[in-house]
């Protein structure tokens, strides 16, 4: 049966890249995927043949993908971090519908929360929310809601898509929802560039968050809860074992 693999390259250098998508890439007699990750993996294979497709031709992209595949060619569809997390498996399967040609291998990668996470210490030892800023699928007011149950429940949250040019405000509104439930000196941080040039991890607080004009599209934004601090340096969350 002809076979589909979706790829999570992880922050996209060879370093934070699981053995199994190493695997499959190397086995790949073609890759497609967003312009961006191409060019974060086509060094480490150079001798595929590459497809890309820029920003908001996403199901172009997975419809060339299903289509390669279904023509007998080894093919991988690669995603930043991981492919189940705001990436294309989801809509993989979608397009195929009730099909069962071809078949899609769902490879995991590491996925922002955890590769920023491991740059800024131990921010999200307890549990935690993800949630993207980006609204160009989600309204904004279902992310706010999103924002306030997170707040309400205690949980660690991390900010995919926190901030970019057509939609700067959209950090310092987020921070505004969580000090409704949070003080000013709540630890936060703020990874860059994750496994790649210009890598950065800083901490913060989520009152200085609010008005940080540094952070954008390849940051991603770790918001503490009342037990985070930060010691040596670094974002911690507590899991409670030295209660025990």
């Amino acid at each position: 049966m002809n076979k589909l693999c979706v790829v999570g390259i992880g922050p996209g250098n060879y370093e934070n890249m699981t053995i199994r998508a190493d695997r499959a890439l190397r086995e790949a007699e073609v890759i497609i995927g967003y312009t961006l990750y191409v060019e974060l993996i086509r060094s480490c294979y150079p001798e595929k043949e590459y497809i890309s497709t820029p920003m908001t031709k996403e199901a172009q992209r997975c419809q060339i993908a299903l289509d390669s595949a279904k023509s007998g060619r080894k093919t991988a569809l690669v995603c930043s971090g991981d492919s189940g997390v705001y990436g294309m498996a989801a809509l993989l399967y979608e397009l195929r519908g009730e099909r069962s040609e071809p078949e899609l291998e769902i490879i995991p990668g590491v996925t922002a929360a955890c590769s920023g996470a491991a740059l800024l210490g131990a921010p999200l030892t307890q549990d935690f929310a993800a949630v993207s800023l980006s609204d160009r699928l989600t309204g904004w007011d279902r992310i706010e809601a999103k924002l306030e149950a997170a707040a309400q429940a205690e949980l660690s949250v991390v900010l995919y898509n926190p901030a970019s040019k057509s939609r700067p405000e959209h950090l310092r509104q987020a921070c505004e929802i969580l000090l409704r439930h949070l003080p000013e000196d709540t630890v936060c941080g703020v990874a860059q560039n994750v496994g790649r040039e210009g890598e950065a991890a800083r901490l913060t607080t989520l009152g200085r968050l609010k008005e940080d004009k540094q952070v954008d599209m390849f940051s991603t934004v770790f918001i503490g809860t009342r037990q985070t601090f930060a010691l040596a340096g670094r974002m911690i969350t507590p899991r409670g074992y030295r209660d025990v």
